[in-house]
């Protein structure tokens, strides 16, 4: 049976072959990133209410149950990311996307039919074990994508991504208004199996041999991962990718409070005021993704990730201290052009310090990681605001993003390309 699927699979593939050019690749990647970032934000602005109105038969209190529904998907995505890195080695980048497209539509489809708060954590549980489009899409691209171009595309991947990020909480927020919350779950099904489909009929990959032969039992993955790890400059872009999305995410859970304390004189504003600022900094990072992005690759990623990440800790400890919303705004917008170059170079150093031959393995570490920043970051910047304040959050995010440019400066290797290198990029350390 499974032989007569993958023969099934392959003449199909065939039958619709398109142009092998990493443009086009790109182009299709882009174009699944766009329909399911914007399917998966859809519930971010109803979920903990959608939790509220299910209620729980085990006794979980609200603020609980909303923590968890939340949380549990990054814990679950980051144990098994790097499981199906590796599978992307081995069996194809292209079969790991539709993987992640697939399994997501189905577990989408399920959460709009639970009944209860401890339902839909489980299943927003399952969502972490078997989706993962963000690394998927990373590994192919950057498979494909000449090296000298990687953050190009790296950044026009982080643009489909935020772009969905601004558009969807709002056709979310929207739809369950008027349908009620069962419709935006399905209607996010719909978007992850027409992305599953863009890429099953658009992306030409063949497996080379040396892909295939990669083993999948535990002892050679961990060899894997420690050899990954190992390689000069990988363990340090890893770092700054977890510092960076802790620097980014710890003011989410805090940000919407501190917008209306700003504004308690126009509270019948307050939403609007509080998707505003998820709008700007959304904007202002795409904007910054793409074009620093692609200025990497012409200065050193390394050299961006230092000012970069320099500039976003001078424009958030201002924020601190802000007295009217237009003043947040304009230095969150600030903020977001500086930390939006953090978004695409970490993945773009880790393709020219490893190579393109492990991108799998080598990307389904930095989703774990990622999942792990996007895990702890709400529950750092609740305690910080315990301790400290609303305001003493955004000093917390200047202090983490110092720590990456001083990381970036001293730890980092150099990232520029020899002209005639192949595999691993050579590097020198500082």
């Amino acid at each position: 049976m499974a032989r007569v699927l993958s023969a099934n699979y392959h003449q199909l593939t065939r039958a619709f072959a398109v142009p092998h050019t990493w443009k086009f690749t790109l182009s299709v990647a882009f174009i699944a990133q766009v329909l399911s970032a914007v399917g998966y934000s859809m519930m971010f602005p109803f979920l903990p209410l959608h939790i509220e109105t299910l209620g729980t038969t085990t006794g979980l209190s609200t603020e609980l149950a909303a923590g968890l529904v939340i949380s549990v998907q990054g814990v679950t995505m980051m144990i098994t990311a790097p499981f199906w890195g590796v599978a992307a080695d081995r069996f194809g980048r292209k079969k790991m996307i539709m993987r992640a497209m697939f399994g997501g539509a189905i577990t989408m489809a399920m959460m709009g039919f639970v009944q209860t708060a401890e339902q839909l954590i489980m299943i927003r549980a399952l969502q972490g074990l078997v989706t993962g489009t963000v690394s998927a899409n990373n590994a192919l691209v950057a498979a494909a994508t000449p090296r000298r171009r990687v953050g190009f595309a790296m950044g026009a991947l982080q643009l489909g991504l935020w772009a969905g990020v601004a558009v969807g909480p709002l056709m979310g927020g929207m739809l369950a208004d008027h349908f009620g919350y069962n419709i935006p779950y399905l209607i996010t099904a719909l978007l992850l199996m027409s992305g599953g489909l863009v890429v099953f009929f658009g992306v030409n990959e063949s497996v080379s041999a040396s892909k295939e032969a990669v083993a999948f039992h535990p002892v050679s993955l961990v060899r894997g991962w420690k050899d990954i790890l190992g390689t000069a400059g990988v363990s340090m872009a890893l770092m700054i990718r977890f510092l960076s999305g802790l620097a980014r995410m710890i003011i989410v859970p805090i940000a919407p409070l501190f917008v209306v304390s700003l504004i308690a004189s126009e509270s019948d504003t307050s939403n609007t005021y509080a998707g505003l600022f998820m709008a700007v900094s959304a904007a202002a990072s795409t904007f910054g993704a793409v074009w620093l992005g692609s200025m990497g690759d012409r200065i050193s990623h390394r050299k961006v990730l230092f000012y970069c990440s320099l500039a976003a800790a001078i424009f958030y400890v201002p924020q601190a201290l802000v007295v009217d919303i237009w003043q947040l705004l304009i230095l969150q917008a600030l903020g977001g052009v500086a930390a939006g170059g953090l978004v695409a170079s970490p993945s773009a150093l880790l393709s020219r310090y490893a190579g393109t031959d492990r991108a799998g393995a080598i990307y389904g570490l930095e989703n774990s990681v990622m999942s792990g920043s996007r895990a702890a970051a709400p529950l750092f910047g609740a305690a910080v605001a315990l301790m400290l304040g609303m305001r003493g959050v955004f000093f917390a995010s200047a202090v983490v993003f110092a720590l990456i440019a001083l990381t970036a400066w001293r730890l980092l290797p150099q990232d520029k390309l020899e002209p005639a290198c192949g595999g691993s990029v050579k590097v020198k350390t500082t």
